[in-house]
């Protein structure tokens, strides 16, 4: 067990930190761009420390040409002074060498083994100079030439070549190099400590909002300013309003669920305890308390009933999330329903009967929660029996009715009877909680319909009620439910 808990740790992901990954990704690339911009400064440095040099050799090589001439002899002649020479070679850091070659690719003067162009190249117009990296008795040269045509019985230009070692330039290059990146070493700690304190004051609102939800009383559930925030933290500052106004609604249902069950409770509650003082007075006879102890069972019924409504409503209101949504036959449902409301009917010779569409219907499923559908069907049947009233001369009559309409197969649910209905000046007051009819004489809880309403909208569909029989007495009532969204 140690191993596996050390392993659990061992695979535990760490909290990141938003400061710190915004902060890598920001510095990041600055710190991987610095030795590519060192890189092109480089480069940069070498092609400006070769321009200077390169035209002293461009010179040097047209100065040099200059001196290569035709003589009487149709054979090319060079002809270089002796102090023109010792200048050509007076360099306290680099080498200095050159090299002219006649038409017919004879050694004229200078340094023999200083290396020749390519073959292939391109001789090029008289007197142009090119420039080419090379190497000379092991060291990396800077080579300026150029192609001379003259009048001669060679078949190719003369060739007049100036190198020159690098030493110089690589000097020019470092200095260079030194110039611009010694001061990015000092810039570069001071622009990340810009972007430190850039970053610190940019998250400062979310400390701010932090600070702000910190300080506020536990039963403080009001909306957050999302004005005070910046834009990209306004939509976190509207879900957190909307979490506090659900759980608002949440508390809010929670506590009137307490009222309305201590509300509701007290009344069976309180007859169960007279009851049972009354059946511990002394002198009471056998009648008396067989009598108290049928209060008593009445009002524990009473407390249970309520007690299950009550429950059913919070169920209800909390959207059944605790069970799955699917598919539903809301013709099976209610045969279930009517099966286990048959014996109570009986018992009160009230005809309960069903009328409508099978079970195999098109359209006589819709998805929702089963559990709650069933409590929903279950409470208008039994509302229904229990303000029906049944007589040998007048038989009370519920049924239960499910049509789909053939074209858009919407769901339509009835429950009907013949009882002394609902006046239309109260049908919308029947579904508020704890409110019962007036004149009913019947005892109940005024729960049922709040039930049926509320399972009713979590499911897409609307209900009312209205007279099952206008113009007869009594009316009856109908209630109808319409579901908008068919499967």
């Amino acid at each position: 067990m140690k191993s596996r808990g050390w392993n659990v740790q061992i695979f535990k992901r760490e909290q990141r930190s938003l400061f710190g990954e915004i902060l890598d990704w920001m510095l990041t690339p600055l710190l991987l761009l610095w030795p590519i911009s060192l890189a092109l400064t480089w480069l940069v440095a070498q092609g400006l420390a070769n321009k200077p040099f390169d035209r002293a050799m461009v010179y040097n090589v047209q100065a040099l040409a200059q001196q290569v001439r035709v003589g009487p002899d149709h054979k090319v002649q060079f002809n270089l002074p002796q102090p023109a020479s010792e200048l050509l070679r007076a360099d306290e850091t680099d080498l200095v060498y050159y090299q002219v070659r006649g038409t017919r690719g004879e050694f004229l003067s200078g340094e023999r083994d200083l290396p020749e162009p390519p073959r292939e190249e391109d001789k090029g117009n008289s007197y142009e100079v090119r420039i080419r990296d090379d190497e000379m008795r092991g060291l990396e040269v800077r080579v300026a030439y150029t192609w001379i045509r003259l009048d001669t019985d060679g078949n190719r230009p003369a060739l007049v070549q100036v190198a020159e070692t690098r030493e110089k330039r690589s000097v020019l290059a470092a200095e260079i190099i030194k110039g611009v990146m010694l001061p990015q070493f000092a810039i570069l700690p001071l622009a990340v400590l810009l972007v430190w304190l850039a970053l610190v004051r940019g998250i400062k609102p979310l400390s701010q909002l932090e600070e702000r939800i910190r300080a506020r009383k536990p039963d403080d559930l009001s909306p957050l300013d999302d004005k005070a925030v910046p834009m990209e933290v306004a939509p976190l500052v509207v879900s957190v309003n909307d979490l506090l106004t659900r759980l608002k609604d949440s508390i809010a249902t929670q506590k009137r669920f307490l009222a309305d069950a201590a509300h509701q409770l007290k009344t069976p509650l309180a007859g169960l305890r007279m009851q049972a003082d009354l059946a511990q007075r002394h002198g009471e006879s056998e009648e008396d308390l067989k009598r108290s102890l049928q209060h008593i069972g009445r009002a524990s019924v009473q407390a249970t009933h309520t007690v299950n409504q009550l429950l059913a409503l919070a169920r209800a209101e909390g959207g059944g999330s605790n069970v799955p949504a699917q598919p539903c036959n809301m013709v099976e449902l209610a045969s279930e329903v009517l099966q286990d409301c048959f014996p109570r009917a009986a018992d009160k010779g009230i005809d309960l009967g069903y009328d409508g569409a099978s079970s195999d219907t098109p359209g006589a499923q819709l998805t929702g929660n089963p559990t709650l559908l069933k409590e929903m069907v279950r409470n208008l049947v039994e509302n229904a029996i229990h303000y029906t009233p049944s007589t040998a001369e007048r038989p009370g009559v519920v049924t239960v009715r499910i049509l789909v309409d053939p074209y858009s197969q919407a769901l339509v649910m009835q429950v009907e009877d013949n009882g002394p209905g609902i006046p239309a000046s109260e049908r919308e007051l029947v579904f508020q909680p704890f409110y019962r009819a007036l004149g009913t004489n019947v005892d109940g809880s005024g729960l049922g319909l709040p039930i049926v309403r509320e399972i009713a909208q979590r499911h897409g569909a609307s209900i009312t009620v209205d007279a099952a029989h206008p113009g007869h007495t009594p009316p009856g009532a109908c209630f109808t439910l319409r579901f908008a969204v068919p499967l």
